[in-house]
């Protein structure tokens, strides 16, 4: 229920008091010069109360973006994978947007601010790429929905309307069978005596870099051949076989395996994995290689999968991928095995009408 008073101001104006009163929602208070003004003011106040806008629109008016960030870092990052790196990325957007009321950030306003994220020379002295760029749309969205689901501070969230850049195809480097063979030897004949195990296991699994020196003896279940990896990239367990020559390799580690960690990947003090960076850059080298990151066997596992008849759906299960869409770069290489499924499927479709 509103009410509208009509009040004298030492000047001899009139201007007009209004009061708004609804069960269940604490007194609106406003003054207009005029009570057209007034009227409008109440039909608006009283449809946003009933819509459960309003009082989402105050709190937008009453905190700041730095206040957000804030409370979500104090709430949200601990226990996040990649924490450190998104506080890092939120504390930017702190010193770009921070000052800026909630009610006051637009779409505009990001579009902006991504544009210059996008161009900017970082300590690389190179502009960030799109994917980066996206990555930091991506932390503050998921800050803008939590206050918007969760507490309350804003209506939606402006970054749904925010475009994302768009990014190069996925990159797809593979080992041809002679650099193969190359950097096999060069791993085989490196300092790291984990090195050559380490490789042929990303070869045969397609296992990404941090689960395979994370592995521990605990995963590991020689009787059934495979291998459990508890920490993946979408937190959900995965397990991939050891057969044939990884079976060996693995056998041979487990016959000296030390007792003071469970790691089967450890460092001299047990405590940590090994460090591969400056033995796996030398192997590379060595097997002169180029254009080669230890992620692309994930690539190249993938791809011989491809060329060797698995299908798209077995190939993502044993990646771990949750859909197809990141293991269709590999479908052009697995043209042989889609000939002979179409050839059998014709044959048996139409054989008996052929002359």
């Amino acid at each position: 229920m509103a009410t509208i008073r009509k009040r004298r101001r030492k000047d001899g104006t009139f201007s007009f008091h209004v009061q708004i009163r609804l069960k269940g929602s604490p007194p609106q208070t406003a003054s207009f010069s005029r009570k057209t003004d007034a009227r409008r003011w109440v039909q608006d106040i009283e449809s946003a109360i009933r819509d459960g806008r309003h009082f989402k629109a105050s709190e937008a008016k009453r905190h700041t973006v730095a206040e957000l960030i804030d409370r979500y870092i104090r709430e949200e990052i601990p226990g996040k994978k990649d924490g450190a790196n998104q506080k890092r990325q939120l504390l930017q957007w702190n010193e770009r947007i921070g000052s800026h009321l909630l009610a006051d950030v637009t779409p505009a306003l990001i579009v902006e601010h991504r544009e210059r994220l996008a161009n900017e020379i970082t300590v690389r002295g190179t502009p960030r790429s799109p994917a980066t760029v996206n990555r930091y749309l991506a932390i503050l969205s998921h800050a803008f929905a939590v206050a918007s689901k969760e507490w309350g501070w804003i209506d939606d969230n402006p970054l749904r309307n925010v475009t994302k850049k768009k990014e190069p195809r996925g990159r797809m480097r593979y080992l041809t069978d002679a650099e193969r063979e190359a950097l096999l030897q060069a791993c085989s004949q490196s300092e790291c005596s984990y090195l050559y195990a380490i490789v042929v296991f990303a070869l045969c699994t397609g296992a990404r870099k941090g689960e395979i020196l994370n592995l521990k003896w605990a995963n590991i279940d020689s009787g059934r051949q495979i291998a459990v990896f508890l920490d993946t990239k979408n937190d959900e367990r995965r397990s991939v076989a050891i057969t044939g020559h990884l079976h060996d390799l693995i056998r041979d580690l487990e016959k000296i395996r030390r007792i003071d960690t469970d790691l089967v990947f450890p460092r001299r003090d047990g405590q940590k994995p090994v460090e591969l960076r400056t033995n796996w850059q030398k192997a590379v080298s060595a097997a002169n290689i180029e254009n080669f990151r230890f992620h692309d066997l994930r690539h190249s596992a993938a791809s011989y999968l491809a060329m060797n008849g698995a299908t798209l759906s077995e190939i993502a299960d044993i990646l771990g991928h949750k859909t197809l869409t990141m293991v269709k770069r590999y479908a052009h290489l697995s043209g042989d095995h889609t000939e002979k499924v179409i050839e059998s499927m014709n044959r048996k479709l139409f054989d008996s009408m052929r002359a």
